[in-house]
């Protein structure tokens, strides 16, 4: 049986000088995503793209509209096509792309988003862009001030639609489309498609070319990934010190569900020499940058952030991703640890799961597929998890009632001393101090599981 050669870039139809800057830049042959999608998306033919993250989406779309976009130019305030982001990160990467594969064409571009100075991307608008990149919520405050005009574009790219929706972005996205030019390019791509997603996609697209390069919500086969059961979440901290020992760490994203766990993930491994950076949607835009650079540069070897994070930032070489939360929704799992085992590299993901994380690993189990193999540190058995802290309350006095006093209480009368009462009736109802007296002497009938609080246990 012989073996189909490689598709090269000379292959797919682009033009000599985007061929040389994809040369320049290093790359041979396109990912399958990029090799399906680049020749139809040349056609002018609307696209419904289907991959997970790491697979080249972004260059999917920016390469052919280099060529696409080279025989024209552009008004003052009129840019010939939008790319709409769901993040300020994801934004910044598109435009990084278009300057490396577009270095040989005089096409402009604009970076339209939240955080950063309005007045300097006016500017930029009024001299006119080929190429206009923004999030929704940026780019409609400057449609609605009147400085920016929709009407000439001709291409329009909607990247991680599902990402959108999570976000909240979606009536922003249907009143953008409303007020773009009906005939038009789009292009779609998305790493899932639930319901929502595929409605949207069925209004926007017309007669659009499906493709799709792998199972949407399947993880990527060259990712390790592993469930690391820690007893309680204050043992987090030790676990991930333990194994950041124990393996080979470049570099890595922590995920934290909870924007104020980042900060306080990030002192911890700054108080253990780790370098370290955060990244969360509360922080400013100049901070943001600064710390994502450092990241990319090697300043830093573990990037703290939230799922602002999972979906589109590439980083060469990520070794390791470690989700210090199981996420909140099944799907994030496969973006977060997509950021590690890219471009044919082997990559390790470790989650940490806690007792009541039990049923969302189990969702996450289901989306993929298979069972995730659980780790073990060294082979020692996992520590107990420490003892719940009950404070006890100290009875408090009435202030009409006399202090309880054995000198002086009642003598039992003739018949008490004659019929002593040992237990109350069973149909006698009992205190609430009698019920909870009782229920902690009653035997553990396993709801705790093997860590019993210390109070609980039999003397």
């Amino acid at each position: 049986m012989e073996l189909k050669e490689a598709v090269a870039f000379k292959d797919l139809g682009l033009s000599e000088d985007v061929l040389r800057a994809i040369e320049e830049a290093g790359y041979k042959h396109p990912t399958p995503i990029q090799e399906q999608a680049i020749p139809i998306v040349l056609m002018c033919r609307d696209v419904l793209g289907l991959a997970q993250t790491g697979t080249g989406k972004t260059g999917a779309f920016t390469i052919p509209m280099i060529d696409i976009l080279a025989g024209g130019r552009a008004k003052a305030r009129m840019p010939r096509s939008l790319i709409l982001s769901p993040t300020r990160e994801l934004a910044a990467q598109i435009s990084e792309n278009f300057t490396k594969y577009g270095k040989h064409h005089p096409l402009t571009q604009a970076l339209i988003v939240g955080g950063t100075s309005m007045d300097e991307q006016i500017r930029n608008l009024d001299r006119g862009v080929d190429v206009l990149i923004a999030t929704p919520g940026r780019l409609l405050d400057l449609f609605g001030r009147g400085k920016i005009l929709l009407a000439d574009i001709k291409i329009l790219v909607i990247d991680e639609a599902d990402r959108m929706l999570d976000m909240g972005f979606i009536p922003d996205l249907e009143k953008i489309a409303s007020i773009l030019p009906p005939i038009r390019q789009t292009l779609f791509f998305s790493a899932t498609m639930p319901p929502e997603i595929k409605k949207l996609a069925d209004k926007f697209l017309s007669n659009p070319k499906i493709v799709t390069v792998s199972a949407p919500s399947s993880t990527a086969t060259n990712v390790q990934h592993f469930i690391v059961n820690v007893p309680h979440p204050k043992q987090k901290q030790a676990t991930f010190y333990k194994i950041f020992q124990q393996e080979d760490v470049k570099n890595a994203f922590v995920f934290c569900n909870r924007k104020r766990d980042i900060d306080e993930v990030a002192r911890f491994m700054k108080s253990k020499g780790i370098k370290v950076a955060s990244l969360h949607g509360d922080m400013e835009q100049e901070r943001r940058t600064v710390a994502l650079n450092a990241f990319k540069e090697g300043l830093s070897q573990i990037l703290v952030c939230s799922d602002v994070a999972a979906r589109g930032l590439d980083v060469q070489g990520m070794s390791h991703v470690f989700n210090w939360d199981v996420p909140n929704h099944p799907e994030d799992y496969v973006h977060r640890i997509g950021r590690t085992g890219r471009a044919g590299a082997l990559g390790r993901a470790f989650t940490f799961s806690t007792p009541n994380d039990f049923k969302a690993v189990q969702q996450i189990e289901k989306l993929i597929g298979k069972k995730i193999n659980v780790f073990t540190l060294d082979g020692a058995a996992p520590a107990e998890a420490p003892a719940a802290e009950v404070a006890i309350t100290p009875p408090v006095a009435h202030p009409h009632r006399k202090p309880h006093d054995p000198q002086h209480e009642r003598p039992a009368t003739k018949h008490e001393r004659k019929h002593p009462r040992s237990a109350p009736p069973p149909h006698e109802k009992r205190s609430r101090h009698e019920e909870h007296h009782n229920i902690l002497s009653e035997d553990n009938n396993g709801t705790f599981g093997p860590d019993v609080p210390s109070f609980l246990k039999k003397k």
